[in-house]
């Protein structure tokens, strides 16, 4: 690895360097609140780098790209550690969080979610992706204390090392299949006349398997409730959004540096997309958790973006980055929420303890109302924006079918969103919750600012988007 290879890397070792000294300095300094504000100017710092550094090698050790739409996750991804730090302060406190250990594993999975929107290998893919997948592991059952937390840390650990396997081995089909790790090269193993085709097929089916699990497509799903449910409110929003975000950024870059040479997968893709919308809008529809209903909302989003990504077209692509970014800063922004109203008794949960809260806390309710509105597709909100690039992409490119399906389950989302709504301001009546403090107001303040913004003018991120698109 050159001087130029590190400089291209810059961002990921300031997060890295910086998540290592917090543990070590947390080892014997235990007070939260400097180990959290280092956190918070680490992710910033890393943030600030890859938005100005110079142009870099496009291509690091083989492995990942610098190019700039792997810059413009770093970006995001920094400042979502960031956000999450801020939010993490007194919830963390409250629970007697070890901060040195929580603050850099939150640096730690930033880290690698930034690596794995550039991955243009697939060790690089592998690596990426299991190093802040290890972090969730850990940081899903952080709270020891809670008995829920570590069933759903379990449950989370169990199935992901089944993914793992999963992908582990179809990485080994794909390189006998093509010969190489790099992830153009070895996606033209699937094309007609290659002799190993078929085990080619086979490896990226299984690939998909464990791809299925790290985003939640149906039927590979089935963690998600429990493990939204029982995670912390802060570590469940890091999992809702940049996890998911990080897959899905490295999905288009596999796609799009491969254009016309993974059609055979189309059909099983198509069913995927299709399931998940499906079974994520029904099963939504009864739940009585918040948590548990955004984590079947999750699964429905998902199914969103894996129909504009069947196209293969730029404009798809330009969608789902831009699709990405509005439910990042929405579901963060629902998180935030719930975070800023716990205490050290637990989280509102139930919907039967968000009655009348719209009205004893004003700011926090339109809040929350703007990011599930956002969620749902709601014109004048960046979510009813994402939503059409994402629908008019599938169009366009022929999968009209799908993307009446996916409108059909946007409009059935509206009814457990609105639900929420309803609940939030169908009485006058509510128990009284934790006021929240200053960051967490902060974080509210940034998200509904990101959503509304982006839903009333659109235009400058979208075109940005489309030059970043590899």
């Amino acid at each position: 690895m050159t001087l130029l290879d590190l400089l291209a890397l810059a961002p990921v070792l300031v997060l890295v360097l910086g998540a290592s000294t917090l543990l070590m300095v947390g080892a014997w300094y235990h007070e939260p609140r400097p180990l959290v504000a280092g956190g918070v100017a680490v992710a910033l710092i890393a943030a600030v780098i890859a938005g100005v550094a110079p142009p870099a090698p496009t291509e690091i050790a083989g492995l990942f790209s610098s190019a700039p739409f792997a810059r413009y996750f770093a970006v995001l991804w920094s400042l979502l550690a960031a956000l999450i730090l801020m939010l993490s302060l007194r919830y963390a406190t409250e629970r007697d969080f070890a901060a040195g250990e929580y603050v850099s594993l939150i640096l730690f999975s930033a880290a690698g979610m930034a690596l794995l929107s550039g991955a243009t290998s697939l060790v690089g893919l592998f690596l990426s992706l299991e190093s802040f997948t290890l972090a969730l592991y850990i940081l899903v059952s952080f709270h020891r204390n809670n008995h829920q937390g570590a069933e759903a840390g379990l449950k989370y650990l169990v199935l992901g090392a089944v993914a793992t396997g999963f992908m582990a081995f179809g990485i080994a089909l794909i390189y006998a299949a093509s010969g190489t790790f790099h992830l153009p090269d070895a996606l033209q193993g699937l094309q007609a006349g290659e002799h190993l085709r078929p085990w080619g097929l086979l490896g990226w089916g299984l690939v998909l398997v464990a791809v299925g699990f790290k985003i939640s497509l149906v039927p590979f799903h089935l963690w998600t409730p429990d493990v939204y449910q029982g995670a912390p409110a802060p570590v469940t929003a890091l999992l809702a959004t940049g996890s998911k975000g990080a897959v899905g950024a490295a999905l288009v870059m596999v796609l799009a540096g491969s254009p016309g040479t993974w059609q055979e997968l189309v059909p099983l893709l198509w069913m995927l997309a299709l399931l998940t919308m499906l079974v994520g809008s029904l099963c939504a529809l009864p739940q009585e958790n918040l948590k548990r209903l955004l984590a079947y909302s999750s699964v429905v989003h998902m199914g969103y973006l894996l129909t504009a990504l069947l196209p293969g077209s730029p404009e798809g692509y330009s969608a789902v980055v831009f699709y990405l970014t509005v439910y990042t800063f929405a579901s963060l922004g629902a998180f935030a929420v719930i975070t800023s109203l716990s205490d050290a008794s637990g989280e509102p949960q139930e919907l039967t303890a968000w009655r009348g809260l719209g009205y004893r806390y004003p700011v926090r309710g339109a809040v929350l109302s703007a990011c599930l509105l956002s969620l749902a597709g709601m014109p004048l909100t960046g979510g009813f924006i994402g939503k059409f690039v994402l629908f008019a992409a599938a169009i366009k490119g022929g999968f009209t079918g799908l993307a009446v399906v996916a409108i059909l389950a946007s409009l059935i989302s509206f009814a457990y969103y609105l639900r929420v709504v309803l609940v939030l301001y169908g009485s006058d009546e509510s128990r009284e919750l934790h006021p929240g403090n200053a960051l967490e107001h902060a974080v509210l303040l940034v998200c509904v600012t990101a959503i509304l913004l982006l839903g009333l003018y659109p235009a400058p991120l979208l075109e940005l988007i489309a030059t970043l698109i590899p």
